[in-house]
Formats: structure tokens, C-alpha cells, sequence
């Protein structure tokens, strides 16, 4: 062992973004907040391990070990520091009530059953009722729904009020289900809120944003061009908005692996840079004196950053973009000094810049794809970059038009392989055929759709878009044709059960040792690999569910999921109980008689209304009652709402010795973003004084 990380000593800068990431993971992990002790402690191995390496900084224990334990304590401390430097999320009222805040942003939401609506971010919000009279302002952004008839026209930067009834984040649907408070409290927002009545502006309403303003020039432009389908793509693409289109096209993209190409992320970023560079390449090549005298590949690389920018901007400046956006500055940064482009050396440096200033973003897929995507490509290339070079130094057409081929296919490949397990963990599905739809919808859209969209940009200010636009509908419509099919193929998309957390780890953990080693050793990461796909569909998963709020029970029955008392009266819930264990939803009705419910053998028991089960309490070993003042039965385990208004969602387990019960609260424990009991934060009003 010690011969072989001695051959790869060079390589060991690569795991320092890896022991951050160990040490985030660690921080959250955690069901209590630590304390001084164990950050004190943290800073104190974060140093002595600096220390050793400064002491012998050229012997490989130090470089390994003091390495590992200082990159470990920074990862920690960097996810303790993000996490206090938050404001607590506030205790928002149960009921209506008038909120006045200054418009920070508009968004448009698509609607699955009506027209969209648009999406307020308040800033500085106080609620106007005599119950909160002299609240301060929220520190926290405040996201209302308006009315779909408002008509209300917003600026950013307008004060508007409007009477909305508030709710705090969403907490997970089930124990290690998706965690809405944690997001939303690194995400600055307070939580959501639907309008019961127009909004109103208070004061001079400010000038329109001049990128608001071009936004929404170019979608109008866009969609008076291209109506229809091939229009609400080509607004995604071009603006960063989907919402004209529909939600069968949006599914069918989803269904055949295509749906990043209409989240505007690094795919885009690096196709817009791209042609930059290439049509400056090409300016500065008409030149003698600017190919002798200039660094035009530099210059090149310069100006792909700044419409890297622009095209960042226009769409909205979201935050996948933004760490593409960061991800390519480092490459042109690398151009212009000199270095590799793509490089695992550049990737970790970017890393740890994302893990260090967003700790928390590591737990979402995003950043979670990003990386493992990246990083297959870069090890990738530096692996078959001697085989592929061949290629080009033999002469012949065909070579070149294969090597193009080639290098499409293993970016898809690779990317799209080292992120089914995320996909899966994130969101419960697997697309079997996305190679082929990518291998065909990426070179459409690098060599076809998008640079003709960036023609149109530059032509709408002449009136002459339509010349770009329509033949970037062609283009769109065969993406659409390509999607539409592959969705409509057998097993297209297939649900899988949720995958743990630590199997999510190891399955990044192997691919790192597989990407960030060099030697034959490096194959060790495929068994832990191998054994990450497996988790979902040997894990043991829940028997019963019980809801936040306590009004809706699921039950795992055969290979449906019966819900009730009324099915889709919790979407959201519901929805995250099926992707959960990947079984179709089926109404609890059929299994009941009179309100009361007997399942699992009798071994389970459901009571929706005040209606004993004829059989009594024989055999049951668990009892889940929606009925207020339920006295239950003797002996038998009880969930009611009461237990779920104290301890959040509740997930049963029914094995040979009696029935395991965990609920949301031992789950996450006690952390800043776990809202208390009944879903209350820190009261927005000042504290008494102390006597």
C-alpha cells in the first residue's frame, strides 16, 4: 500500500475536496448541534494537522494523515460556520394575514391545470394585523403565490401588499425523505405563501429592470416566432424559463433523460462559451497582425467568459448557473495561464471553492450531479486521450467525423453514468435509454439550436430574429420528435425505491477512487460501486405512513400503496410517498368497512372515523387513528396526529418481534432548520425583557 500511494504521492491534492466533502457529510449527519467544545476541538486538529505537514512537509504519513484529519475539521467547521451565520427561520401565522415587502423578483410558475401564475420573492416583510403590531422586518425572503387573474403589473423594487395565508417550509413527507426546511433555511427563504386577494402598490412604483425588461422582450419575441411547442423550448433555452410549455412535453424530456437540456446549467454555459470562442477565434484569424502579435487564444477564452456572463444573466442568474459559471472561469483561467482545461486538478479547485462557500449544498442534486459528471469526464479523457489522439494523426476525413463521434458518445456515456445513482436517490427514477437520446439531442443542441439562438439574440435588436429562430425551431422539433419517442419506448422511465443516504456515499466515495487514482488499483471502486446500485431493492423499507400533519395514512399493501382517508388531498406527501417505495398509489376504501380498516393480516389497523374494526383489537400490533380523543386498545402501538404534531411524520416497520416506529424527530434530531413541534420557528416579535 504504501509503494502504491508513494507512485501516486502527486495525485493526493485531488482527495482534499473529498475529505471536505467527508467532513460536511459528518456535520450533518449529526443529531444535535455540537458545541464549543467539539468546534474548539475541530480547529485544533484542523491545526495540528497543518502543523505536521508544515514539519515534514516531503514524508507521505504526514501529507496523508495530517492531510486527511485538517481537510476532515475544515469540511466541519466550514458546515458549522454556513449553518450560524443563518437567520432562524421565523414562526410565520397559521392564519390570513396582510404582508407588505419590497419585490426582490418575479417568477412564473407553470400551472398543471390552468394558465401559470406568478411567484413574488418580498424582501423586508412585515405583516400588518394587530397581532404582529411593531414585528420587525423578516430577514428572510418571503415567497408569495399570486392570483392567477391579479393584474397587478411588478417591477423589482416596488412595495406591494396583499393579503396571503403563509406556511413555513414543508417538513419531509417521511424520516430521510427530502428535508424543505433544510434548503429553504440555507436558501434564505422564511417559507411560501398563496394570495386570497389582489396585490396592491404602496408608493412610487420604480422604473422596470433593464434585464427584467429584456427578458421579457426576448420570450415575446421567441414565442411570436415559434408558437407552440418548439416556442417553450426555445424560451427554456434562451431565457431560462419552461413554463410555455407543456407538461407532456416536460415529462416526455424527463422520460427520455433529456431534461437538462432545459435547465440551463453547464451543458449550455459550455456551449454558448464555446461558440464564443470559436467565432473569435475566427475574427481574430482574419487578421495577420492580430494571429502574429496577439495571445488570440486567450483573447478567445476572455471573451467566451464575458458571453458566459451575459447568457448567465439573461436566464436568470440561477444557481446551478452560477457554479457552472464559477466551474468556467477556472477553465479560462487555465487557457490564459497556460494549463490544461480539463483537468482533475482544475475540477478539485473548483470543488473546493463550491464546498467552502456553499457547504450545504453538497446534500442536493445539483451540485452532487455536477461533480460526479465532471469528474467522470475528466478521468475519462485523461484515460483514453493517448487511444483517441491516434485518430487525429492519421490523415482522412472519416477519422476526424468519428472522433467527433466517439467523443459524444463517451461524454454521454460517462456523464450520464456517473449520475444514475443521484438521479435515482434524488428522485426515484431510472431511463434506461438516456445514452441514445443524448448521444442524438446534444449534438443537435451544441451544433444546431443553440448557436442559432445566440444568432437571434444578436439579430433582434435589427428585427430579423425570425431568420435565426425558424430554422432553430427545426431543430427543436426534432428534439421533441426524439424525446416523444424514447418516452414512449418500453421500461422508459422506471421507478426505483429511494435510496439511502450512505448508499448514496458509497456509491461517490467508489467513484472517486475509480477517477482520482491512476494506477490498476484504481478498479477497487468498482465493487462499492456495484454494491450502491443494489441498495434500493435490498433496503428494508416502511410498512406504514403517517403523514406531518397527521390527516393522511399510507400503507404499504402487496404492490400498491393504499392511501387514505381521502387520496390527493396531500400532493406533495403523496407524491413523495410514492417515489419513495415505487408503488402505484391505490385508495384505502377497498380495504375498509364502516371507517375502519384491517391490513397486513390484521396486523395493521386503520380507524378514519369513530367506528371500532368488527374483529376488535385481536392480532394488532399497530394502531394508526385520525379519530380526536381515540382511547385506541390495550397493548397495541398508537399513532395518532397528536404524535405526528410532536414528532412529524412517522414511518412503521413490522418485523417478527413488534413493530419499529421512527418518526421525522429522531430522524433529523434537533438541528437550527428542525422547526419545533406544530411546525413553529422563532417568534418574529421581540422577546420580553427579563425581569
Amino acid at each position: 500500500m504504501a509503494g502504491l500511494l508513494l507512485a501516486e504521492q502527486r495525485r493526493l491534492m485531488l482527495w482534499v475536496p473529498v475529505g471536505l466533502g467527508l467532513g460536511i457529510a459528518w456535520y450533518f449527519g449529526l443529531r444535535h448541534e455540537p458545541g464549543t467544545l467539539a468546534v474548539l476541538a475541530g480547529a485544533g486538529i484542523a491545526g495540528l494537522g497543518l502543523g505536521w505537514i508544515a514539519w515534514r512537509p516531503y514524508a507521505l504519513a504526514p501529507r496523508m494523515f495530517g492531510g486527511g484529519a485538517a481537510t476532515l475539521a475544515v469540511g466541519f467547521l466550514a458546515a458549522f460556520w454556513a449553518t450560524h451565520r443563518q437567520s432562524p427561520l421565523p414562526d410565520l401565522p397559521a392564519r390570513a394575514s396582510i404582508v407588505t415587502g419590497r419585490v426582490v423578483a418575479v417568477s412564473l410558475l407553470a400551472a398543471s391545470d390552468g394558465p401559470s401564475v406568478r411567484r413574488l420573492d418580498l424582501a423586508g416583510v412585515v405583516l400588518d394585523d394587530p397581532l404582529d403590531a411593531g414585528m420587525p422586518p423578516l430577514r428572510r425572503i418571503l415567497r408569495v403565490r399570486l392570483r392567477a387573474d391579479d393584474p397587478l403589473v411588478l417591477v423589482p423594487g416596488m412595495v406591494v401588499r396583499v393579503r396571503a395565508l403563509l406556511r413555513p417550509p414543508a417538513p419531509p413527507s417521511w424520516p430521510g425523505g427530502p428535508d424543505r426546511q433544510r434548503r429553504a433555511y440555507f436558501d434564505g427563504t422564511a417559507g411560501s405563501g398563496t394570495a386570497l386577494g389582489p396585490a396592491e402598490a404602496i408608493g412610487a412604483v420604480p422604473g422596470t429592470s433593464s434585464l427584467e425588461g429584456i427578458r421579457e422582450l426576448v420570450a415575446a419575441r421567441i414565442v411570436r416566432a415559434l408558437p407552440g411547442a418548439t416556442g417553450g423550448v426555445a424560451t427554456a433555452v434562451l431565457t431560462g424559463s419552461a413554463v410555455g410549455m407543456d407538461q407532456a412535453d416536460r415529462d416526455a424530456f424527463a422520460d427520455a433523460g433529456l431534461a437538462h437540456l432545459l435547465a440551463v446549467a453547464g451543458l449550455h454555459l459550455g456551449i454558448v462559451m464555446g461558440v464564443s470562442v470559436a467565432v473569435t477565434r475566427l475574427l481574430l484569424a482574419c487578421s495577420e497582425w492580430a494571429t502574429l502579435y496577439w495571445p488570440c487564444r486567450s483573447i478567445a477564452a476572455i471573451a467566451g467568459l464575458g458571453a458566459g456572463i451575459v447568457y448567465v444573466g439573461l436566464t436568470g442568474a440561477h444557481l446551478p448557473a452560477l457554479r457552472s459559471l464559477t466551474m468556467a472561469a477556472l477553465v479560462v483561467l487555465a487557457i490564459v495561464t497556460g494549463r490544461r482545461a480539463l483537468s482533475l486538478r482544475g475540477l478539485a479547485v473548483g470543488a473546493i471553492l463550491l464546498l467552502l462557500t456553499g457547504p450545504a449544498d453538497l446534500l442536493d442534486a445539483p451540485l452532487q450531479m455536477s461533480l460526479a459528471a465532471v469528474m467522470a469526464l475528466a478521468a475519462g479523457a485523461e484515460v483514453t486521450r493517448p487511444v483517441l489522439a491516434r485518430l487525429t494523426e492519421q490523415p482522412g476525413w472519416w477519422r476526424r467525423v468519428l472522433l467527433h463521434v466517439v467523443h459524444l458518445g463517451q461524454a454521454s456515456l460517462l456523464a450520464g453514468g456517473a449520475t444514475v445513482p443521484v438521479v435515482m436517490a434524488h428522485f426515484g427514477t431510472l431511463q434506461p435509454w438516456f445514452v441514445l437520446a443524448n448521444l442524438l439531442a446534444v449534438p443537435l443542441m451544441a451544433m444546431w439550436v443553440l448557436p442559432l439562438g445566440l444568432l437571434s439574440l444578436l439579430l433582434m435588436p435589427l428585427g430579423a430574429e425570425g431568420a435565426a429562430l425558424v430554422p432553430m425551431g427545426w431543430g427543436i422539433g426534432v428534439i421533441l420528435d426524439l424525446a416523444r419517442m424514447v418516452s414512449g419506448w418500453p421500461a422508459a422511465r422506471l421507478a426505483v425505491p429511494a435510496m439511502p443516504g450512505w448508499g448514496l456515499a458509497v456509491w461517490l466515495l467508489g467513484l472517486c477512487w475509480l477517477c482520482l487514482w491512476a494506477g490498476r488499483w484504481r478498479w477497487w471502486g468498482v465493487g462499492p460501486m456495484v454494491l450502491a446500485l443494489a441498495v434500493p431493492f435490498w433496503v428494508v423499507r416502511p410498512d406504514l405512513l403517517l403523514s406531518p400533519d397527521g390527516r393522511t395514512v399510507a400503507v404499504r399493501d402487496g404492490g400498491v400503496l393504499r392511501i387514505g382517508p381521502r387520496p390527493g388531498s396531500e400532493r406533495l406527501v403523496e407524491a413523495d410517498w410514492r417515489q419513495a417505495l415505487a408503488l402505484p398509489p391505490a385508495p384505502m376504501a377497498g380495504a375498509c368497512r364502516e371507517g375502519a380498516c384491517l391490513l397486513d393480516g390484521g396486523r395493521v389497523g386503520v380507524r378514519l372515523r369513530d367506528v371500532a374494526p368488527s374483529s376488535g383489537c385481536a392480532g394488532m400490533v399497530v394502531l394508526v387513528t385520525l379519530v380526536p380523543d381515540d382511547a385506541g386498545c390495550r397493548g397495541v402501538r398508537v399513532l395518532d396526529t397528536l404524535e405526528a404534531w410532536k414528532s412529524g411524520a412517522q414511518a412503521v416497520f413490522l418485523s417478527s418481534g413488534g413493530p419499529v416506529v421512527i418518526s421525522d424527530r429522531d430522524w433529523r434530531g434537533a438541528r437550527p432548520w428542525v422547526l419545533a413541534p406544530g411546525q413553529h420557528g422563532m417568534p418574529a416579535l421581540p422577546l420580553a425583557q427579563r425581569e
